[in-house]
């Protein structure tokens, strides 16, 4: 058994995306400092195949529909096996079991990572009332963004004074724009020189809204004609998808391409970057793209335009506004040089704010205080 503490990912799943892709990258980097196990709810997912290829160890529940109270006691069992001693719940409803299982035992203080919210987003009465019951003096609760801990107050009933913020961050450094590799990444996309590569990486799910997206790509194509877009994901969403793209009649200028593990050379390959959710926490995949040095339109909700200074790193406009959308495509598909402006403008703040060391060195000082070893180095 190792002398390390013991900590606890517990997630949905370890799917590909913002709050599984945090958490795999904490505990790979982290590994000289802590145990790392994780705890699945629901399915294993892609990802949680490459941690279990790399050694770590992964554990999926397999919850039932509705409230699994069998769920809640496994976990409890699970964490003794392993000698848990903190659980980092990743979202609310795995912050829910945690503390569910947990009960009014005596067990490991929950670290509540709050990445997002649902949408519509308001308060309910009955989650107010489990997490005040719930939430130990020793647990600790983190917000992405200020939005995010705006919610958490708002809608959780959680008091201001007890949910920090932390923000997402990545290894900036791996963005480096690689020129020759982004002209060999569009000739195997068959893009020319002379398209305006627009790119869009989210899970195809209904809170990203790609409909909305796909409505201001027909919009600005009408006025650009070398604009191509480039939609990365998979998820429920996709015959949706392509029922629109269809319907709009774009299929010459979308490629759908799924689910991919080369997200990084896209980037370079690309001109701008889309978002065009209704509802999001602190978008990781926005803040690679301006790391990557693309200029961002996006919709301006949640955490979003912490993220994206309107007019100085993207565009903002309204969720669900299509025209404004295709409107800010126009524009910077119109100018090479206010792409390279905003773009650059990205990838400073991107560095300066939204590092993966801080966001990492931020959780280290957390986990030790929760766990009550002393330690304070954050390298």
């Amino acid at each position: 058994m190792s002398s390390q503490p013991v900590v606890c990912q517990l997630l949905h799943s370890l799917v590909v995306g913002g709050a599984e892709v945090l958490a795999a990258e904490l505990a790979r980097n982290s590994a000289e400092r802590y145990c790392f196990v994780f705890a699945c709810l629901d399915e294993l997912g892609p990802l949680g195949e490459q941690l279990q290829a790399e050694g770590f160890t992964v554990e999926v529940f397999r919850r039932r529909p509705g409230l699994d109270l069998q769920c809640m006691n496994r976990l409890w069992q699970w964490w003794r096996q392993q000698r848990v001693e903190l659980v980092h719940a990743h979202q609310y409803t795995p912050f829910f079991y945690a503390a569910a299982a947990r009960a009014w035992r005596s067990g490991p203080p929950i670290l509540f990572t709050e990445h997002g919210r649902f949408y519509p987003d308001y308060p309910r009465r009955k989650r107010i009332v489990f997490n005040r019951l719930m939430l130990r003096r020793g647990d600790r609760v983190v917000a992405v963004g200020e939005a995010v801990r705006d919610a958490l107050v708002r809608n959780e009933g959680i008091p201001p004074r007890r949910v920090g913020v932390i923000y997402n961050g990545i290894d900036v450094d791996r963005f480096a724009n690689k020129l020759d590799d982004a002209r060999t990444a569009r000739r195997e996309l068959g893009l020319a020189d002379s398209d305006v590569v627009v790119i869009q990486v989210a899970r195809l799910d209904y809170l990203k809204d790609h409909a909305t997206g796909l409505r201001a790509v027909h919009r600005a194509a009408s006025h650009c004609k070398q604009i191509r877009v480039l939609l990365v994901g998979d998820g429920p969403e996709r015959p949706r998808i392509e029922a629109e793209i269809a319907r709009l009649g774009i299929q010459t200028h979308v490629h759908l391409l799924g689910l991919r593990h080369d997200v990084l050379r896209l980037l370079w390959a690309s001109d701008i970057f889309l978002l065009s959710s209704i509802s999001e926490g602190i978008p990781v995949t926005v803040i690679e793209a301006m790391a990557a040095g693309l200029p961002v339109v996006a919709t301006a909700v949640g955490g979003v335009p912490e993220v994206v200074l309107d007019s100085q790193t993207g565009l903002l406009a309204a969720a669900s506004d299509y025209m404004a959308l295709g409107a800010a495509l126009v524009k910077l598909a119109a100018s090479a040089e206010m792409r390279a402006a905003l773009g650059s403008a990205g990838q400073r703040r991107a560095r300066e704010l939204f590092s993966q060391h801080k966001m990492h060195a931020a959780y280290h000082l957390y986990y030790d205080e929760m766990l009550g070893n002393g330690r304070t180095g954050t390298n």
